[in-house]
């Protein structure tokens, strides 16, 4: 996995230590509502609510102290019913419609033009009746290749190659940038295998789990029988024995997650020995290159999935891949593919009922395949310059609080504090779209054929990635199109990327109040920017490299107060044995208590020593707050949120919400107090940038 895993959520964010006391705000706290004197002025219409905040979503019922999510949006959450077909909904999903319709109208727009990939592509996938005449016969010769497989050596060449045509084999592989050689770009490769989304699908005992690991086992059998493979349901069981030996012997996401533990570069020959039974140099060089050196992210996991492959039953590797294939590409074949595969990876894994329209994937789909295509359509539609110049001036503005921060630590050492200075400065910043597209002339789209049409966009991706090796590094590529919501960062650019679609109502309105903007958007970019010092990113230095830069009490301290945010997210619990995992959420929630720490300092500081006025009834500190809230506002279906505690790396919206019982001003603008839920003492604060 490479380190665009950083990524803000789409999905995403008790005892006192006494030798390391962070720092005081850089600006005092707001004073209180009552001793606030300004008289309200006019400000510009907002597009929600009065001042860039829904306050009819708001539960005054609730004590802030108690649940400040639910102060903030309880009534938006009773009355928003997640749509049909979503397994959550928040104002991550209403601005994914938007980018939707949007991006529909464009590729409609295209779909005129007979010599327009962008439109034959949609169009292609659109047509459902041409899918469904041809039946299996596009993708029958990749079936039968699998059908061929003579014996076990064979599949590391048939695995290169379902590889390059997007189906999981036993490893994942790709070109990425050598994390401690940022100026250059390495093959990687990591442990896969498995059709479930964790290896704790397989081997949790949770009777919730159980439940799904059967519908699985239905999966399988129900795809394999639409195939016409004989024993169907024997045949299943075999494909998930075999799936949950692979899971055995994977690592856990948190230690997937620790960048120098999966930092391991080794010689093609130390690979092939270290994990006999899988041809290796095969399967680089059927996977389009040639090299002698490879970073391997879990080596013991790795050996251990090649031993599995070298002892397994043939059939069952025929099988596996045979179902992979047939999964990945559901959406362009027959529609009782499409609907079985929804029936697991949409209901049964994620609770949602319906699938969505078929224009919505259509737009999905070409958004993917032609992405740069579809997305200088997009940003020259709908991204004004304006936008991009008042949210240029937020971000400098952050960075800056960022840059005061770091000078007003008191746990790390003054050479350090020059490093991190110089890597704040190293920073680029990406907003909105890229300034260089893709060229997409050697990509074939041809008109009424979805699935080759997909096949060929994979291995177009697949050879465009392959390609790097070599070359100099592209800082100009984006790992996000201009259409997605989302915001990360990525650790060897040292870059944070925050794409036009994230730059709307409500994280970003130009014509919002300022503390609600800096409490959403600002907090967003404060928590970008702190990735590159949170648990991982931090050993990454001013160089983007992977390299320790910290002395040994720096990293003292840091770890004894990320101890203590581990502890309190592990303290939450979502179903009863059931709770947040601090270890693995750490970085993403280290990201937003400085994020919103940093973009509270960046709003005091953007008041002049003013003092904010009073708005709506509102100071401004709860204007801030209250902007962080609302931009969380998310409505999780059971399934979907207990996979999401195992899979994604941000803790639940609520819990990203209460990172405020960190911080200082919080209780000022609030009045929590001793005996409320969210109530920590001072000391109990956790305080790291």
């Amino acid at each position: 996995m490479n380190k665009l895993s950083l990524i803000l959520a789409t999905t995403t964010i008790l005892a006192g230590c006494a030798t390391t006391t962070a720092p005081a705000p850089m600006i005092a706290p707001e004073a209180p509502l009552a001793e606030a004197a300004a008289p309200e002025p006019a400000v510009p219409r907002a597009q929600l609510g009065e001042f860039g905040f829904d306050q009819a979503g708001m539960d005054s019922t609730v004590l802030p102290g108690n649940n400040f999510y639910g102060y903030a949006n309880g009534t938006w959450a009773k009355n928003t019913p997640i749509p049909a077909d979503k397994a959550n909904f928040g104002m991550f999903g209403m601005l994914d419609d938007l980018s939707k319709e949007r991006t529909r109208v464009i590729v409609e727009e295209a779909a005129k033009d007979p010599a327009n990939k962008t439109g034959i592509a949609y169009a292609a996938y659109l047509d459902t009746a041409a899918i469904e005449a041809k039946g299996l016969t596009p993708i029958k010769p990749w079936l039968d290749e699998i059908d061929a497989l003579p014996n076990n050596a064979a599949y590391a060449a048939l695995a290169a190659k379902a590889g390059r045509r997007g189906v999981g084999g036993p490893f994942g592989f790709y070109v990425g940038q050598d994390d401690k050689n940022p100026d250059r770009y390495v093959a990687q490769m990591g442990q896969s295998g498995i059709g479930m989304p964790d290896r704790d699908y397989y081997l949790s005992n949770d009777p919730k789990i159980a439940a799904t690991r059967a519908q699985y086992l239905i999966h399988l059998t129900n795809v394999l029988s639409l195939a016409g493979r004989p024993d169907a349901a024997a045949r299943a069981k075999t494909i998930l024995a075999y799936e949950t030996a692979i899971a055995r012997a994977q690592w856990t996401r948190t230690d997937s997650r620790d960048a120098t533990k999966t930092y391991n570069l080794m010689s093609v020959a130390k690979l092939a020995a270290m994990a006999p039974g899988f041809d290796f140099r095969r399967y680089l060089a059927d996977s389009g290159v040639t090299v002698s050196e490879v970073i391997v992210a879990q080596p013991s996991a790795v050996g251990g999935i090649a031993r599995l492959v070298a002892r397994a039953p043939l059939q069952v590797l025929k099988d596996q891949l045979m179902v992979r294939t047939l999964d990945t590409y559901a959406a362009v074949l027959p529609a009782a593919y499409d609907k079985e595969s929804f029936a697991f990876f949409g209901t049964a894994l994620s609770g949602t009922p319906e699938q969505q329209l078929r224009w919505k994937r259509g737009v999905d789909f070409v958004t993917g395949a032609l992405s740069d295509d579809v997305s200088k359509l997009y940003v020259a539609k709908h991204y004004p310059p304006e936008t991009k110049a008042k949210a240029d001036e937020l971000v400098r503005n952050v960075v800056d609080a960022m840059g005061r921060r770091i000078d007003g630590l008191v746990w790390m050492a003054p050479a350090t504090k020059v490093r991190a200075r110089a890597k704040l400065a190293n920073f680029t910043t990406k907003i909105g779209y890229p300034d260089r597209w893709q060229d997409y002339s050697a990509l074939e789209i041809r008109p009424g054929d979805a699935l080759g049409n997909a096949l060929r966009a994979t291995e177009w991706a697949h050879n465009d990635n392959i390609s790097k090796l070599g070359q100099p590094i592209r800082r100009w590529e984006w790992g996000m199109t201009p259409m997605t919501v989302n915001a990360y960062a990525n650790f060897g650019m040292q870059e944070i990327v925050f794409p036009a679609a994230i730059l709307q109502p409500p994280f970003f309105d130009p014509n919002a109040d300022p503390a609600v903007n800096y409490g959403g958007i600002g907090a967003v970019i404060g928590h970008e920017i702190s990735h590159h010092f949170d648990d991982q990113g931090a050993k990454y230095d001013e160089r983007g490299r992977l390299n320790e830069w910290w002395t040994d009490a720096d990293r003292k301290s840091f770890e004894a107060l990320t101890k203590r945010l581990v502890a309190q997210y592990d303290a939450y619990q979502i179903f009863p044995g059931a709770n947040v995992k601090g270890a693995f959420t750490l970085g993403e929630n280290i990201g937003d208590i400085a994020g919103v720490t940093v973009a509270y300092d960046a709003y005091r500081h953007s008041l002049g020593g003013a003092q904010a006025p009073v708005i709506g009834g509102m100071t401004g500190d709860q204007r801030f707050y209250l902007g962080w809230a609302q931009v969380w506002r998310r409505n999780y279906r059971e399934a979907n949120l207990r996979q999401r505690l195992i899979t994604d790396p941000h803790s639940p919206s609520e819990q990203r919400v209460a990172v405020v019982r960190n911080m200082d001003p919080w209780y000022g603008a609030f009045g929590a107090q001793p005996g409320q839920i969210l109530y920590l003492a001072p000391e109990s604060r956790v305080k790291i940038w």
